[in-house]
């Protein structure tokens, strides 16, 4: 489905002992990324905040001076882990290129987590340097207290006892000598947002994202004119990699938000001059609900990006109307894929609808059914993917490895079908299957049908336990404002149009759906029984 530009200078290669399929002609590490695009645009802007405009030049400077003084102060050597608690800001990219300059491994910090979850991190990554904003100082004001291998302290945002300010690491300073980086050195490691159980921290490597960036220029045709907005968490792979490094690769400018907030968000989109954004689908039923969304023009915008979560065919339409001209492309990917593994190509958005898209050029995927067996056209089975930008592995984690690998392959628990045409369609995560007295229940079929529903803002389906039938079918809704629901009405919607199996037994209302920084639905939070929470109540 991709045309001859975006399968150019394809070959193969052995890498993490995989045989995969890599592009010919790429760079070596993610410094000669950033150091080719400065030699192109040193004058363009690279990354803005607020009033601060940073050129490639710039960018470049404050990068090569921040490796230096963690390498001659802070010994800081290839290998070493340099934990970021850090929400969007210009000193998180400063100090993910600079680990990058001296072949040292960047941990990104969800900033949400709690002190407990902080700990375990520093901890399992041996991190030595911790780069924090002040905001989140009382998670790790003692960090090397809760973990010994931390040095030393940098604050981001303000000064505290035991932290340097981080402006100590952008002064002029004699440059730190030349790592040999090779592209099968860990670039990152990105902790899994499992709710269950310990989370496992994939180790990203330069091959995987600089392959993630390629494919998502090719495909996108972004170039140095396109301007993102960056409100997706860069320590998530989307906001990383599906922004933030596309966009330096291209030589474009990021545009960053600390956090997103609707209005602000609808005011950088159009004063900005953004062509380019990429978000869960949340966020675009957000800003074109709010009242300051018509106040705006965004004749700029050209390509608008999404995954994390199906996107209605209403909003599909409604960003059509809104945007006129965009191309909409949707994409799935993991952590464990350092962003994509298929997109939606641009002519097939209306034929394929329900689709996640189609596998990146590089990508090679496989359906493998209960019985190991791999599945034909229009079969249900696990998606097993093999790439360049599948992660070597888990951090420090043979017990992982051991069950997420198989041969060249990640297995990636999702359960998905592919086409006659090979276009992928998810049905649910494996653990996320509803199984109802023997029926097998897809929650994203039953989900798709309640958006369709003229009073549903956003929906999720889960299974509960029950005693006869071992998971009953339970609804979780977010009505759209001003609308009156009955649990009933969306009880009979759904018998009208499926089978009675998968009708919900159990329809919950929320202002709200939980979700993950990377705007993924937290489902495991929704199985549980919840009492007294003003968010919610039974129908």
């Amino acid at each position: 489905m991709w045309n001859d530009q975006e399968k150019a200078g394809i070959t193969r290669k052995q890498a993490f002992g995989r045989n995969l399929l890599v592009f010919s002609n790429r760079p070596t590490n993610l410094t000669d990324v950033l150091k080719w695009t400065v030699s192109r645009f040193p004058e363009r802007e690279a990354l803005v905040m607020g009033n601060e405009r940073i050129q490639y030049r710039r960018l470049w400077e404050f990068t090569e001076n921040a490796a230096a003084h963690l390498y001659h102060q802070y010994q800081i050597r290839k290998g070493e882990r340099v934990a970021l608690l850090l929400d969007n800001c210009i000193e998180f990219v400063i100090a993910f290129f600079a680990c990058s300059r001296l072949g040292a491994i960047a941990v990104p910090l969800n900033t949400r987590l709690a002190q407990k979850e902080i700990a375990f991190m520093l901890k399992q990554s041996n991190s030595s340097i911790l780069i924090a904003d002040m905001e989140f100082a009382g998670n790790v004001e003692h960090a090397e207290q809760i973990s010994p291998s931390i040095r030393h302290k940098f604050s981001v945002g303000g000064q505290m006892d035991g932290f340097t300010a981080f402006e100590a690491l952008t002064s002029p300073a004699e440059p730190a000598p030349s790592a040999a980086v090779h592209e099968e050195d860990p670039l990152y490691i990105m902790y899994t947002s499992g709710t269950t159980g310990t989370p496992k921290g994939a180790v990203g490597s330069h091959l995987g994202i600089i392959h993630s960036v390629m494919c998502y220029a090719r495909i996108l045709k972004t170039s140095e004119r396109d301007r993102s907005l960056d409100a997706v968490p860069l320590f998530h792979v989307t906001g990383l990699v599906g922004q933030l490094v596309h966009m330096i690769y291209v030589g474009g400018t990021n545009v960053l938000m600390r956090r997103f907030k609707a209005d602000e968000f609808i005011r950088l989109l159009s004063e900005e001059k953004i062509t380019f954004t990429f978000n869960v689908p949340t966020i675009y039923v957000i800003i074109m609900s709010h009242p300051l969304f018509k106040a705006y023009t965004y004749e700029t915008v050209r390509v608008l990006a999404y995954g994390g979560a199906p996107m209605s065919p209403q909003t599909i339409h409604q960003l059509k109307q809104e945007f006129p001209g965009v191309h909409l492309h949707n994409a799935y990917g993991a952590t464990e894929t350092t962003s994509p593994t298929t997109v939606m190509p641009l002519h097939y958005q209306e034929k394929k609808l329900s689709s996640v898209g189609y596998p990146i050029p590089v990508i090679e995927l496989k359906l493998v059914n209960e019985r190991g067996q791999e599945c034909g056209p229009s079969e249900v089975g696990e998606l097993w993917i093999k790439g360049p930008n599948v992660v070597a592995g888990y951090w420090d984690n043979d017990e992982a490895n051991k069950k997420s690998f198989a041969g060249d392959y990640w297995r990636s628990g999702d359960l998905a079908m592919k086409d006659e045409d090979g276009f992928i369609y998810i049905m649910d995560r494996s653990k996320d299957m509803i199984n109802r007295g023997g029926e097998k229940i897809f929650s994203i079929e039953v989900e798709n049908l309640l958006y369709s529903h003229a009073k549903v803002f956003e929906a999720a389906v889960v299974g509960v336990p029950d005693p006869v039938f071992g998971e009953r079918v339970k609804a979780v809704i977010v009505p759209k404002p001003g609308t009156t629901v009955a649990a009933e009405e969306f009880k009979q919607f759904v018998r009208a149009h499926l089978a009675d199996y998968k009708v919900p037994e159990i329809v919950e209302f929320c202002t709200e759906l939980p979700r993950n920084p990377g705007g993924k639905i937290l489902k495991s939070l929704l199985r549980e029984t919840m009492h007294n929470d003003e968010k919610r109540m039974n129908g």
